[in-house]
């Protein structure tokens, strides 16, 4: 049923997150997570909400974000119950935090038969393209920054019981094309993150290759909950619908700085 799969999804999430962190801090209604060698990677240092709206105090959640991530220049909280992150979405608005919507998006259509023509790449293959991209999306950051955005795959190893970079090449060998593929055999669940194509090599097909084997070798581990997140506002949305993916459910993230 797709609110079983939702709170199993969730779970999931928010166990990924606490063990990718260098260290964590219970909170309440969730935790805070922390990794001072990648201080400007938001993701790696944030706020995550957990718990159902029952269990929270959304007037209190400002002052605890504060608290929790006031050493740093930027906020993120994350909110894994959709209920829960509608009724905090007014008192950190009021804040000043912007607020986003993401959909759930667990896959429905059928497995390829057989994998695409993308493989496993190691972090070194992905550098050069991964930071080109970041450069493309946020032109006037320092390098630092960049930096910080690429290495913290290196610490999503810690975050599931396997990890995988899937990649797929252009005929000279350049990563045209790649994603995170995240697996627990053991609950079945599998999380497909970060669907990136480099710019000079968009529509020739290299994304579907990648997402095409990231389900296939999901599949072939026994993960037959298959999802992934998308900005409910963005064009990706369409894509994934496109190629088996439905939404069950809703997340939130509220930024600030």
């Amino acid at each position: 049923m797709p609110g079983s799969e939702l709170q199993q999804i969730n779970t999931f999430l928010s166990a990924f997150a606490r063990r990718q962190a260098a260290r964590s801090v219970e909170l309440p209604g969730g935790f805070a997570v922390y990794d001072d060698a990648l201080a400007h990677s938001r993701a790696n240092n944030q706020v995550v909400i957990d718990a159902p709206v029952g269990e929270i105090d959304p007037e209190a959640l400002p002052a605890l974000a504060e608290e929790a991530l006031g050493h740093l220049p930027h906020r993120l909280v994350s909110v894994l119950d959709d209920e829960a992150g509608r009724a905090c979405a007014e008192p950190l608005i009021r804040a000043g935090y912007t607020h986003s919507t993401y959909l759930v998006m667990l896959h429905t259509g059928p497995v390829p038969p057989v994998g695409g023509s993308a493989e496993e790449v190691d972090l070194d293959a992905l550098r050069i393209p991964l930071t080109r991209r970041w450069r493309g999306f946020l032109p006037t950051v320092e390098d630092e920054v960049l930096l910080h955005l690429v290495d913290r795959r290196e610490v999503r190893r810690r975050g599931a019981e396997a990890v995988h970079f899937i990649g797929a090449r252009t005929a000279d060998g350049e990563v045209a094309a790649w994603a995170d593929l995240y697996l627990d055999p053991a609950s079945g669940t599998a999380q497909i993150e970060d669907l990136m194509t480099s710019e000079a090599h968009l529509r020739h097909g290299y994304a579907d290759a990648v997402l095409s084997t990231a389900l296939r070798l999901a599949a072939d581990q026994g993960c037959g909950t298959r999802f992934l997140t998308a900005d409910a506002t963005d064009w990706p949305r369409h894509w994934y619908e496109r190629r088996g993916f439905s939404v069950i459910g809703h997340s939130h993230g509220f930024e600030r700085g």
